[in-house]
């Protein structure tokens, strides 16, 4: 019998950086949330560095690089001052977002196959410095090979669709993009692809992409940090913990 790899969770910060930033000053520090983040059980820290600094800013990056002892998974936009920054901190993995200034969130995946010649630099110069490189991309087969030919180790599989469907109680479109990350991870770990998920998963929505065999990451944030201001960051982040254990434990 075989059973699918363990699930880890890696928690995303940003938004600790959002209420620091909306008063000024140095609370509250990222960098304290990713040291009670790990006690409490995450396997790695997401920090996403926007081009505009809404929320984490270098500073940031600079010191969780330096201070945490979880692998750190840099989000950024495919820019050459990006690049510069993720060379100078080296964390263990960059993820490649899509990125508009007026969005409020990274609204939708990596368009990897039309994108394709501007990207690879980009993930030619990350990997020869020793970093895995994932992409935020759609549920979408193009867009996996488009992944696999770009050199990309991972795949982060964009899990926004599904939970906004699932949040506005529309059943049809919930199951089908369900069914389109349960496809797509099957598709990427066929294509040796690593596979993570993520964006808007909530304890309502998480088990059953935690359920999906292939997949062996899941990136949370937002959700994680509201239910902290209710709970404290430690039980928050040890209910999902709980919730995506459970679902594992089903999965054969």
């Amino acid at each position: 019998m075989s059973f699918p790899p363990a699930l880890r969770l890696g928690v995303n910060i940003d938004h600790v950086a959002t209420i620091r930033n909306a008063r000024g000053g140095r609370h509250p520090d990222p960098l304290r949330a990713a040291l009670m983040a790990a006690e409490a059980g995450a396997d790695g820290i997401t920090a996403h560095l926007r081009e505009d600094r809404r929320h984490i800013s270098d500073e940031d990056i600079a010191k969780l690089a330096r201070e945490i002892d979880r692998p750190l998974n840099l989000e950024m936009a495919a820019t050459e001052e990006m690049l510069r920054i993720a060379l100078q901190a080296k964390p263990h993995a960059v993820c490649l977002v899509p990125e508009r200034r007026e969005e409020r969130t990274t609204e939708g995946g990596l368009d990897a196959s039309g994108q394709h010649n501007h990207l690879a630099p980009f993930i030619r110069a990350l990997r020869e410095a020793d970093i895995r490189v994932s992409l935020f991309i759609e549920a979408n087969p193009v867009q996996l090979d488009a992944a696999k030919a770009l050199g990309a180790q991972v795949v982060e599989l964009h899990t926004g669709a599904y939970c906004e469907a699932a949040a506005h109680g529309q059943i049809q479109e919930r199951d089908a993009a369900l069914a389109r990350i349960v496809a797509a991870a099957g598709r990427a770990a066929a294509l040796g692809l690593e596979v993570h998920a993520g964006h808007g998963l909530s304890y309502d929505t998480v088990q059953p992409i935690a359920a999906i065999g292939q997949i062996v990451e899941l990136n949370i944030g937002h959700f994680i940090i509201g239910e902290a201001i209710f709970t404290g960051l430690k039980p928050a982040i040890e209910q999902m913990r709980r919730l995506m254990d459970e679902a594992r434990a089903g999965v054969t």
